[in-house]
């Protein structure tokens, strides 16, 4: 494991300043006329920033001087690195950033045989509240803009193209599971996956296959983005198929039950064509119950169906101080096994950063 500390300016209070990732193409080209050039700046500034991942107008060459420091205006530093940090043979990346106004996010850039991934915060904190999560027991700070969530994802993947991983690679897959409920934050999020999955010029380019947007549960947004036409996966964070125990790791369990919840799913899937993830982090003789396991693999199949959800089984991480700690191997593959024997597929997630608390929320808890 590596640690690198990173300098950066003193904060500016106030929302975040216009951006050029906050802007779809029409408004682009309206806020470069404000600054009294043509539209066409608008398209060449979209085009370093979208396709080359450079938000340095120095590189711009192709933009006359005057222009490019008149064109800084719509390309403020938004993020900045407060701390990176790397494991697994540089393989995974997680990084601390600093907004404007000094609130903490973070991101994980993860490299794989076939593909990389970032995993992107859309809040700064969490407002939902669920006990063994790091970014909830924070509470919430403030949402991210459009273009905080979409700087994450530039700069990873000019991170990854670069080599940060040990070797270039072209950033693949982007997943809202960062700090932060993202349907609580649903415009800018929706904004930022538009801004992600539209092509270069317009956006990151990257297919809106590679992107998951999770969720606690909020049944109105799920049944919101079903209607956007955004073929994303939804990952539904469950984590026990009862709404006794759900009450209590999930909050907002007491607005929109399981029943619901998995109700919702079932019309995304309907509507998207895309199977539904459920999440399910394992926490030792809390919610590892055989009996519950039987239970989820019933529910998933009558609510959504077989062939529509699978299940993305997670080893708790565990934060430190934590009552809650991570199911033993044999409970955990029982687990797997019954849900599996029942027809739902179920995989365990792979384990990336434990010695970088690499779980949403502990590095920005841990550097408070």
């Amino acid at each position: 494991m590596s640690t690198l500390p990173l300098v950066f300016d003193a904060p500016r209070r106030g929302r975040p300043p216009r951006h050029l990732a906050d802007l779809d193409p029409a408004e682009r080209r309206a806020a470069v006329g404000e600054l009294g050039l043509p539209g066409f700046r608008a398209d060449q500034l979209a085009r370093h920033y979208f396709g080359r991942f450079t938000a340095d107008v120095e590189q711009m060459t192709d933009l006359p001087a005057a222009a490019r420091a008149t064109l800084a205006e719509l390309l403020p530093p938004l993020v900045v690195p407060v701390l990176e940090q790397e494991c697994d043979g540089g393989a995974t990346r997680k990084t601390l950033w600093k907004g404007h106004d000094g609130t903490r996010a973070e991101s994980v850039l993860m490299g794989y045989p076939d593909r990389a991934t970032v995993c992107i915060s859309s809040q700064a904190g969490c407002g939902m509240a669920c006990p063994f999560c790091a970014t909830g027991q924070g509470g919430l700070d403030r949402n991210l803009s459009t273009a905080e969530i979409v700087e994450q994802v530039r700069q990873a993947a000019a991170a990854a193209r670069d080599g940060a991983l040990g070797r270039p690679a072209r950033l693949s897959n982007v997943v809202f599971m960062g700090m932060g409920e993202p349907l609580a934050n649903y415009r800018r999020v929706v904004d930022a996956v538009r801004r992600i999955t539209a092509p270069a010029p317009d956006g990151l380019g990257i297919s809106a296959r590679g992107v998951t947007v999770s969720t606690v549960g909020l049944v109105p947004a799920i049944d919101k983005l079903a209607a956007e036409g955004l073929p994303v996966t939804l990952a539904v964070s469950l984590h026990t198929p009862d709404d006794e125990l759900r009450d209590t790791l999930v909050p907002v369990n007491n607005r929109w039950k399981v029943d619901e919840v998995l109700d919702a799913a079932r019309r995304y899937a309907t509507a998207t064509g895309r199977r539904v993830s459920i999440e399910y982090a394992l926490i030792r003789d809390v919610n590892d119950h055989p009996w519950r396991a039987d239970l989820l693999a019933k529910k998933l199949a009558q609510r959504i169906g077989k062939h529509r959800v699978h299940v993305n089984l997670i080893p708790l991480n565990p934060t430190p101080g934590s009552e809650w700690d991570a199911s033993p191997r044999p409970v955990q593959d029982e687990f797997v096994r019954r849900v599996q024997d029942a027809g739902v597929a179920c995989t365990v997630r792979d384990t990336r950063g434990r010695e970088i608390a690499a779980a949403c929320g502990q590095l920005a808890a841990s550097e408070a």
